[in-house]
């Protein structure tokens, strides 16, 4: 791969289609240099990352003046974007750009809350600041699609509108998009994604996602779904085992003719009247394809690190090669470096992090050190793969 770095010294006008759920209209936006945009008083700030690029060996797309979301040779991902989690989802950008084989033939779809503190608009300038040769859109997610239908969950972050917008893919992204695969705005990519998009999807299976059959299936619902024999039956005609939501290889063309938005709101209803399980976004799922995803490696989601839904704690990775790594749980791991409190793991975020905070003159010291990453400094980012597993693992081991 082939990799070069660019300043731009002039301001540029971009236009950038946002592409809304309701209507085929698109908003145009000016893009500022620097990846600064500012937001009333204050500023978000981030640097301009790398400009990665393709190797020889990668396919060669249609239309090398600007991409379409049909062009056959593209990598389709979807995220969330929003205010709360940006800093997230521009690292979890940047570690997908520096570790893929072909990294101009990776399309994101950004999911933007309608009603977000920081626009999509804005949000939709700083991605373009930050990754400027990125082809991406931005769709605006009306939040009244799916406000009625969330109940009471263990954590108020789970109840957010926009933790329900992988059930709406098939509908936002444009019809000629086959395939996506959904990532949450908590992970890191230490692989090239594509060997994750070649997936085979085998039989009539929808989405595919790491499995976890020994899990404790029964605690992901209340004990009324359990006693009452007619919900329970949903399980039994196959073996349910746990997945996370975080990290899945959807087929967009089975999903629409299946109509499986419809499949799970349906779920969601119930959940209103009845109170079948605790947590937000997941249960549904769950309900509706556990027993029936194609088994990914358990490389493809090391999650957990975020600990706990409740409390929050320190995890070690699970045994086993990483080539993506999820801070699911309460602890997010910008918070935690932030706030000087990291969880060991947290170090292999940082690398990927563009935030850039705003310090006084007398903080140069302090940013200087806070550029070394907490008890990892000796571990290279560059060269955490697959292949270089047993290393890891081994720091893993020692230092947690």
């Amino acid at each position: 791969m082939v990799m070069k770095t660019f300043r731009l010294s002039a301001v540029v006008l971009v236009l950038i289609g946002v592409c809304l759920v309701s209507t085929p209209l698109c908003l145009g936006s000016r893009m500022f240099p620097g990846g600064e945009i500012e937001i009333g008083e204050g500023f978000l700030r981030f640097a301009e990352a790398p400009d990665y690029r393709n190797g020889y060996d990668c396919a060669v797309s249609t239309n090398r003046e600007k991409a379409s979301s049909c062009d056959p040779s593209l990598v389709h991902i979807a995220m969330t974007l929003d205010s709360e989690y940006l800093r997230g989802s521009i690292a979890a950008v940047h570690s997908v750009l520096k570790h893929a084989s072909c990294p101009e033939n990776v399309f994101f779809h950004f999911i933007a809350a309608e009603f977000d503190p920081v626009s999509p608009r804005v949000l939709q300038r700083l991605v373009r600041s930050t990754f400027p040769s990125l082809s991406f859109k931005v769709y605006i997610f009306r939040e009244d699609m799916v406000i009625n239908l969330i109940s009471s969950s263990i954590r108020q972050a789970l109840e957010n509108p926009l933790n329900y917008a992988r059930n709406y893919l098939g509908d936002m992204l444009d019809p000629c998009v086959n395939r996506v695969i959904y990532l949450d705005s908590d992970v890191i990519v230490v692989d090239d994604i594509r060997k994750l998009w070649n997936t085979t999807l085998t039989g009539s299976r929808v989405i595919g996602a790491p499995e976890y059959c020994h899990a404790n299936f029964t605690k992901y619902f209340t004990d009324r779904f359990w006693s009452d024999p007619v919900l329970s039956r949903v399980f039994s005609t196959r073996r349910p085992c746990y997945f996370n939501t975080g990290v899945m290889v959807m087929d967009l063309v089975r999903w629409r003719e299946g109509n499986y938005k419809r499949k799970i709101e349906n779920w969601m209803e119930l959940q209103r009247k009845r109170r079948i399980y605790d947590l937000g976004s997941l249960p549904p799922f769950l309900l509706v394809f556990a027993g029936n995803v194609e088994a990914i490696d358990h490389r493809w989601n090391q999650h957990g690190l975020g600990g706990d839904n409740v409390r929050g704690s320190c995890r070690s990775l699970h045994p086993g090669p990483v080539s993506l790594l999820h801070w699911s749980g309460k602890g997010k791991p910008w918070v935690r470096l932030d706030a000087r409190t990291p969880c060991r793991l947290d170090s292999l975020w940082k690398p990927y992090d563009l935030f850039k905070p705003q310090y006084h003159e007398n903080d140069n010291v302090a940013a200087a050190n806070d550029q070394q990453p907490l008890g990892l400094s000796s571990l290279s980012l560059s060269s955490f793969s697959s292949s270089s597993f047993s290393s890891l693992i081994g720091y893993s081991r020692v230092l947690l």
